[in-house]
């Protein structure tokens, strides 16, 4: 048996993290060891906690309970915590998912002991290194031994850094393996998506319709942080509630709460909190989302993963950033980038209501999570 050590931290990891669980649980658990580590990136207990109950995730083996801070406070207090668990535990390799702080953390903490790191959602760029995320993916990607693409633009651009595409066994850091596997959200959008349906009572909740309500999420701190750019989406966002009919529902990030009340214009705040059909909700359970993801009409967001779960279920989306990691979606035009740029926002909305995309299958076979653990018995032996 392979003892891992898997690394979480902010809300889409453990989320992400469910998969592999389901994986080892159902199909590995007499191969696969796993040891769950929360950094407590994310401490409010409505993002975080409430997420392994619902998702049926083993509870943490150890939580380093970091909460906020800056980039260097929490990543260094994480680096701390991350060493002495690998000290104590010996695993075989580290898990790590996607691009925050957590994930870096993990990458150099493991590689500096010579602990094999695993990367799922390797080779995503947005080809903007202003962005914390992007620093973060790369560098996990390039000190990793087994790396993890959800997609082939993903696994193409590994190849584009220099990794091979036949190295052979055995498999280390100047040897790793790349591999296009498919998206393990996607494995977990179809698992979730049933039990939604019998468990979610959000639609019945705020009164909303199928096919009839823009779903919203705002938290990246460059929209949030900066009041002409939270003033332009909210904006561009009650217009399009006003003149379409549009019920919209977003549910809110503590950062974006916080910069609402600092930052928004009094006039918009006020015109919000007054329309009843502009629904502003606590951060929602992931059942809850996923029954809104099936049931709106389009998404807008600055969330990665959001935008990859709205092509899961057919569902336009705005972008609310400058550029994507998640290149495919706009190949396809089944996304739109319109940055905080209100004109674009509302302009990308009316083009969706007049033109429906298309949506191929471009994650997988939903067996993702599968494909891994299978790897992983295969080459950390």
């Amino acid at each position: 048996m392979i003892k891992i050590v898997t690394i979480i931290g902010a809300r889409p990891q453990i989320i992400k993290a469910a998969a592999l669980s389901r994986a080892i649980k159902n199909k590995f658990n007499l191969a696969i060891e796993e040891i769950i580590v929360h950094t407590g990136q994310h401490y409010d207990a409505n993002m975080s906690a409430v997420f392994f109950d619902e998702l049926q995730i083993p509870q943490p083996n150890y939580n380093l309970n970091v909460g906020s801070g800056s980039h260097a406070k929490q990543t260094a207090t994480m680096l701390t915590g991350i060493e002495e668990i690998l000290l104590k535990e010996k695993p075989k390799a580290i898990v790590l998912y996607g691009d925050t702080n957590s994930t870096l953390a993990g990458a150099l903490a493991a590689s500096k002991m010579q602990v094999s790191v695993v990367h799922i959602e390797a080779g995503l760029r947005s080809f903007n290194k202003t962005m914390p995320e992007e620093i973060n993916r790369i560098m996990c990607d390039h000190v990793s031994t087994l790396l993890f693409s959800p997609t082939k633009a993903g696994y193409d651009n590994l190849v584009k850094e220099g990794f091979k595409t036949d190295t052979k066994v055995p498999y280390n850091i100047d040897n790793p393996k790349i591999y296009h596997c498919g998206d393990v959200m996607y494995d977990n959008s179809l698992h979730f998506a049933s039990i939604a349906e019998h468990k979610s009572k959000v639609l019945e909740k705020y009164n909303l319709k199928k096919d009839n309500f823009v779903l919203t999420t705002i938290h990246r701190d460059n929209n949030t942080d900066i009041p002409e750019r939270l003033n332009a989406l909210f904006s561009a966002l009650f217009e399009i509630h006003e003149k379409n009919k549009a019920a919209v529902i977003l549910p809110l990030h503590p950062r974006t709460k916080k910069c609402m009340d600092e930052f928004l214009d009094k006039s918009i705040l006020e015109k919000i909190s007054s329309s009843k059909q502009f629904i502003i909700c606590e951060p929602l359970p992931f059942l809850d989302m996923i029954m809104l993801e099936k049931n709106c009409s389009l998404v807008m967001t600055d969330s990665g993963g959001l935008q990859k779960e709205a092509f899961y279920f057919d569902k336009p989306c705005i972008i609310l950033r400058a550029e994507t990691e998640w290149v495919e979606l706009l190949a396809y035009s089944a996304a739109v980038l319109a940055d905080a740029n209100k004109t674009k926002i509302i302009d990308a909305y009316n083009n969706f209501v007049n033109h429906k995309p298309t949506y191929p299958k471009l994650f997988g076979d939903g067996h993702a999570a599968e494909f891994i653990c299978a790897e992983l018995v295969k080459h950390l032996v």
